[in-house]
């Protein structure tokens, strides 16, 4: 996927710019594993995927616990290092070998203060990550894990065969056995 057409998918922006942001973007590969964000540290750029899977997610107990998913066209960022420059709680990882499109936070704050468009475009993607956390809290408090995976099969059918079950349960907010039974009924 382009900058271009995921600058566009969040809020289409004067082509002026979409050249002036896309001036300061840069794309970078790195490999599967890689830990983007780091829980404890501040980040310094926001991400975009060109191609790859990643996953958000923080420790509980000892044990990892899945919050996110993000692949291709989607936006990698830790919302407390971007709003209020504050370590940020979750690790970010790489599920596969990755193409990401990069910018520095103080580059696109800079572009906010300059461009009224881009700066709208910025309302506009936090607006939108709203909703998708609003409607993942919901999701996770009032549908039953059976129904949240056939929603995941339904909206996301490619993250089954690309992530490993293990962070699909936890995501799910199971177990890998209750996972496979409801593989299982599904089949």
């Amino acid at each position: 996927m382009s900058i271009e057409q995921i600058v566009n998918q969040i809020y289409a922006i004067p082509e002026a710019s979409s050249q002036q942001l896309q001036q300061v973007i840069e794309e970078i590969n790195l490999p599967k594993g890689h830990i983007l964000f780091e829980a404890g540290k501040i980040g310094r750029s926001v991400y975009f995927i060109k191609k790859g899977i990643v996953r958000a997610y923080l420790y509980q107990h000892d044990t990892e616990v899945t919050f996110w998913f993000g692949r291709e066209g989607d936006t990698i960022i830790s919302m407390k290092n971007y709003v209020d420059n504050k370590p940020g709680y979750e690790n970010i990882e790489l599920l596969e070998d990755c193409e990401l499109y990069r910018i520095k936070t103080r580059e696109l704050q800079k572009l906010f203060a300059e461009d009224i468009h881009i700066a709208n475009w910025g309302r506009r993607f936090a607006e939108t990550e709203l909703i998708k956390v609003e409607e993942r809290l919901i999701s996770r408090q009032f549908s039953m894990a059976a129904d949240r995976y056939q929603e995941l099969l339904t909206h996301n059918p490619d993250l089954v065969q690309r992530v490993q079950l293990c962070h699909i349960a936890s995501y799910l907010g199971i177990t890998q056995v209750s996972l496979s039974r409801i593989r299982s009924k599904i089949r």
